[in-house]
Formats: C-alpha cells, sequence, structure tokens
C-alpha cells in the first residue's frame, strides 16, 4: 500500500502537460483509450428501457468540442480558448488547441456554449456542440 501511495504522491506532482503525455503513452502502451463511452451507454440505456422512446427533451448543458484547428490558426485559438476558458494558463491552452479534439467547456448552459463557438469559430477553430 505504501508503494500506491508514493505513486499517487509522484503523479500529483505533474504538470498538466507531463500527466497528458503519460495518458497517451499508457494508452498506446496498453492498447486502450481514456475516452469514456458515454453518449453511447446513454444511447443503449435508452432504447433498452423503454423501446421507442418519447419526443426528445430539450437539452440544457452543452459541450464545446474543438474539433480542429488549422496550423496557421492556432495562435488565435490558443488565445480565444484562453478568452472562453476563464484561468486557463498558455501552456493549458496551447496543449487543447495541438490535442484536438478536446473538449474546452463541459456542461455550459446554451448562451454560454454559443458564445464559446462563435469566439472559437471566429479564430478559424472547427466547433462541435453535443
Amino acid at each position: 500500500m505504501a508503494d500506491i501511495a508514493n505513486l499517487v504522491e509522484e503523479l500529483s506532482k505533474l504538470t498538466v502537460i507531463e500527466a497528458a503525455d503519460l495518458v497517451k503513452k499508457l494508452e498506446e502502451k496498453w492498447g486502450v483509450s481514456a475516452a469514456a463511452p458515454v453518449a453511447v451507454a446513454a444511447v443503449g440505456a435508452a432504447s433498452a428501457a423503454g423501446g421507442a422512446a418519447p419526443a426528445a427533451e430539450a437539452q440544457t448543458a452543452f459541450d464545446v468540442v474543438l474539433a480542429s484547428v488549422p496550423a496557421d490558426k492556432k495562435i488565435a485559438a490558443i488565445k480565444a480558448v484562453r478568452e472562453v476558458k476563464a484561468g486557463m494558463g498558455l501552456a493549458e491552452a496551447k496543449a487543447l488547441v495541438e490535442g484536438a479534439p478536446k473538449t474546452v467547456l463541459e456542461g455550459a448552459n446554451k448562451a454560454d456554449a454559443e458564445a464559446a463557438k462563435k469566439k472559437l469559430e471566429e479564430a478559424g477553430a472547427k466547433i462541435e456542440l453535443k
């Protein structure tokens, strides 16, 4: 158990970029993906629960996903990401833009999601709302 505590302590010292690099290396090594299959599970559960689902409920929470950024628009996209996501550092924003597709905002209301989408698209990024 002491080894696990030491491992947790060491991992806690990693920067965001180092942690992202660690995740990529572990995914390659173990042949897995850290992406959660939430959408697939939700669809499967809905169809299994009631057969034909009633009319879709209005969505109130949106995820703003940075799908891609052209190479010549990266600097503008990094600036836009920092404006959209308050408190994000330059290195974190750069890692997010270069690691696209990545989620910029999670669970945002419709107005905030639309505003973020508009700002990021003006910077040249391709955005998806989920």
